[in-house]
């Protein structure tokens, strides 16, 4: 399906990005790894089919390269396409997966300190933003391309606490570029779409569950699925996205979460 074709994947040394990586490989693309840490699933315990994720995916037959790159950095987001294209020439999937909610506490709207709020917002918006843009150049070169953006059911739904602000916005930011990019993009041949994952099983989700059992058990009994979501499940609206079946859908959200969202 995706024979020929180069795949970027931010965020893709473990977790849900890793899961985006590998069903790219599996579709038959060639695939960059990226992330601000390579060897991020050890962090977690995650276990890996073999040393790191690109040897799994050249071990399913695709070439693969990896780069370690800060996504909110300009510098290093300039010099990680540089590479993509010295090493295979174009690109024409980009996964922008990095990101999360890395600070603890509330972060409450009125409330929220700066630094939490620019970290955050750095790292889920300005990264997807910095990437998207350096995507474009040979997007439009190429007349082709398509863009995959990871938000969060938190960029579409508030606490009634206002808690989560600062991740809250910086998803809901990355569902607005999204559509301004699809609009932009469209007549130069080239899709955008963002997927909106609720609570999915990471290695991260797992390990903080693992502490909290009971409190992820009560989360699955409030989703209308009864379960908690699993990094397949995103890649399985990501194979979708990348495919032909979606040849006329561009500017679209769509949430896997089990219906939590209603």
């Amino acid at each position: 399906m995706l024979q020929g074709k180069v795949g970027l994947v931010t965020g893709s040394a473990r977790g849900i990005g890793r899961a985006y990586a590998l069903r790219l490989a599996r579709l038959g693309a060639d695939v960059v790894i990226n992330d601000i840490n390579l060897k991020a699933a050890e962090e977690f315990g995650e276990r890996l089919t073999a040393a790191t994720v690109m040897d799994e995916i050249k071990n399913l037959g695709r070439r693969s390269i990896s780069i370690q790159a800060d996504v909110c950095r300009k510098t290093d987001v300039d010099r990680m396409f540089k590479k993509v294209l010295d090493e295979f020439g174009r690109v024409d999937i980009l996964v922008n997966n990095a990101g999360g909610r890395l600070r603890p506490g509330e972060a409450c709207a009125s409330s929220v300190s700066e630094d939490d709020l620019r970290f955050i917002i750095d790292l889920n918006l300005i990264g997807t933003i910095l990437c998207s843009q350096a995507a474009s150049v040979p997007m439009k070169q190429q007349k082709s391309g398509n863009m995959i953006n990871v938000s969060s059911v938190a960029g579409l739904r508030v606490m009634l606490s206002g808690g989560g602000a600062d991740y809250a916005v910086a998803k809901a930011g990355v569902i607005q570029y999204t559509a301004l990019l699809a609009a932009e993009l469209g007549p130069c041949g080239i899709r955008v779409n963002c997927i909106a994952p609720g609570h999915i099983t990471s290695s991260r989700l797992v390990a903080q569950g693992m502490r909290n059992p009971l409190g992820m058990e009560e989360i699955a009994r409030r989703i209308p699925l009864r379960r908690l979501g699993t990094p397949e499940d995103c890649a399985n609206v990501l194979e979708f996205l990348v495919s032909d079946l979606s040849a006329y859908v561009t500017g679209q959200c769509i949430t896997v979460d089990g219906g939590a969202i209603l």
